[in-house]
């Protein structure tokens, strides 16, 4: 589905959205055919209208304990607040570069926030980037849900 961004590309099987990824602008873009992924566009359509809209898609992330532990922790992140990828291990009793891993590999943004969490000297990453498309769409969000102007 397009986004202000660039498009967005999303997976279903067995009734889960298992894959939402950003894609750059430029390339097709397919409606989705089954109720599952007319529903997650139109929640995501939702999103990128109101940043306070909250999802209600049956998810079935594939990750380990310890990522499934990362993602549960930043749907927990409200809508306009970030947190440091520190702040966020302290809270979860491990390192920032293990959250950022978590973050990194996170199959449902932005259903699961991981923008949210940011470097302590700025952004930090995004989609395993510094720089680039990545960035365009993580300061995107960001001043989406009003963290940055």
């Amino acid at each position: 589905m397009r986004a202000p961004f660039g498009r967005l590309g999303i997976r279903v099987s067995n009734g889960f959205v298992q894959l939402i990824e950003y894609l750059p602008p430029d390339g097709p873009v397919f409606g989705g055919t089954d109720a599952l992924t007319r529903e997650a566009c139109a929640q995501l359509d939702a999103y990128l209208r109101e940043p306070t809209f909250r999802f209600d898609l049956p998810l079935r992330p594939v990750g380990t304990p310890f990522r499934q532990r990362v993602w549960d922790a930043l749907c927990d992140i409200p809508v306009g607040t970030t947190l440091t990828y520190g702040e966020l291990a302290r809270v979860l009793g491990t390192s920032a570069r293990s959250v950022g891993g978590a973050c990194g590999a996170n199959p449902v943004p932005p259903v699961v926030p991981c923008h949210r969490v940011v470097g302590t000297g700025g952004l930090g990453g995004f989609m395993g980037s510094m720089s680039g498309h990545p960035m365009v769409v993580k300061k995107w969000l960001l001043a989406h849900e009003g963290v940055l102007r």
